[in-house]
């Protein structure tokens, strides 16, 4: 039942964010008949920097669907019309009413009068032939990442299609090494004090901010601070190799794990922040990828990434360049060993908190010895620990 009159709101596709003209349906999460309410989602797209829900802008019902799952559709474009009511609550079924048929409906006229006719015995009818087996229909076409059922010849082989963000991923990986000369130096760096004052202060500092006190904020603090110095790494290079950008902010991309791919949300002036302000931003820009609430503008624009590859126990890598930038900072994972420590003249052995840096730098315009002084800066800053006035 209806209670007011229908109107029809078009949903057009939203600006995705900047230099971004055309987004993929991935999956609709209503259907036609469906009621939705302002702001509930109302269907997923992938763009190239991001996948994000659509919310409905209206309450209603569902009342038609004009771009199907993989298509892809331009900035503005329609993708569905939602009725809304006038006046009034809307119960609309999804499918219009079938005319129930008539209780004793008339049997239909005669064509002609016919003489009666005896009836003839009737004769048994033959059994039917058994009927060959149909043969197996094909199986369904798989939809973005559905797995295709598996091949009885290839036993446990599974196929899946790779979806968007993956795909962009592999290409962008793929252009950044063939687009610059890439190297990485690693260095190795004694985080104790600063796992000391995490020990003694963690706590103090959830209770005051709600966010776990981790490692990164510090080693994203030391290597901010370092890329003032050394602007060959806050830089970016044109395509065609003839003019280098200086940055004077850092707009600090941090490289963040999630289930649909990685993505590198941007602090924008973490210049500014300190330790605690870059605990929050941090823990705020990680959690709004996990849970798909970032927008596509807070991926781009940055100006050097940070990538914490430690945080699953690997003890360092080789990152590849997020282009244009000119260097990326992998950190790994923090262990304690035993070290040997010379202090007044004697060499004693120490358990220690240690931690491999490594960063990869476009070879082009950074050079081994600019890469090596920016790795000390950052070293010594962390070694040299940080103080309970840092953490504010």
């Amino acid at each position: 039942m209806t209670t007011g009159q229908l109107t029809g709101t078009t949903v057009r596709m939203p600006a995705l964010g900047e230099s971004v003209d055309e987004g993929t349906v991935t999956r609709w999460l209503k259907r036609p008949g469906d009621h939705v309410t302002a702001e509930e989602p109302l269907l997923e797209v992938a763009t190239d920097k991001v996948d994000t829900e659509i919310p409905s802008p209206v309450t209603g019902v569902l009342q038609r669907i004009l771009a199907e799952e993989n298509d892809v559709v331009a900035v503005g474009a329609d993708l569905a019309v939602i009725a809304e009511p006038d006046t009034g609550s809307v119960d609309t079924p999804s499918e219009p009413p079938i005319p129930a048929p008539a209780a004793n409906p008339a049997p239909p006229a005669a064509a002609a009068p016919v003489a009666p006719v005896a009836a003839a015995p009737v004769a048994p009818v033959a059994a039917a032939p058994p009927l060959r087996p149909s043969p197996p229909a094909p199986p369904p076409t798989p939809k973005d990442a559905a797995p295709q059922p598996k091949d009885p010849e290839t036993g446990d082989t599974t196929v899946e299609k790779l979806p968007r963000i993956r795909r962009t991923i592999a290409r962008r990986m793929v252009e950044s090494l063939q687009t610059a000369a890439q190297l990485t130096t690693v260095f190795e760096v004694d985080v104790t004090a600063i796992a000391r004052l995490r020990t003694t202060y963690k706590d103090e500092f959830y209770d005051r901010t709600g966010i776990k006190l981790s490692f990164l904020p510090f080693f994203a603090k030391a290597a901010v601070d370092a890329l003032a110095q050394h602007r060959i790494l806050n830089a970016s290079l044109n395509s065609e190799v003839t003019e280098v950008t200086y940055f004077d902010h850092c707009h600090l991309g941090i490289a963040v794990d999630s289930d649909k791919g990685l993505m590198v949300p941007v602090i924008r002036d973490a210049q500014n922040l300190g330790i605690e302000g870059l605990a929050r931003a941090i823990a705020d820009k990680a959690e709004r990828v996990r849970t798909g609430t970032i927008s596509p503008d807070e991926l781009t624009g940055g100006t050097f990434t940070l990538t914490n590859t430690g945080s699953r126990g690997a003890l360092f890598d080789t990152p590849i360049l997020n282009q244009p930038q000119t260097g990326i900072l992998g950190v790994g994972a923090v262990v304690e060993r035993l070290i040997p420590i010379r202090a007044d003249g004697e060499l004693r052995i120490d358990v220690r908190s240690m931690a491999y840096l490594s960063i990869t730098y476009d070879h082009r315009i950074v050079d081994g010895a600019d890469a090596a002084r920016f790795l000390t800066t950052v070293k010594n800053t962390l070694e040299c620990g940080f103080t309970t006035t840092d953490l504010t």
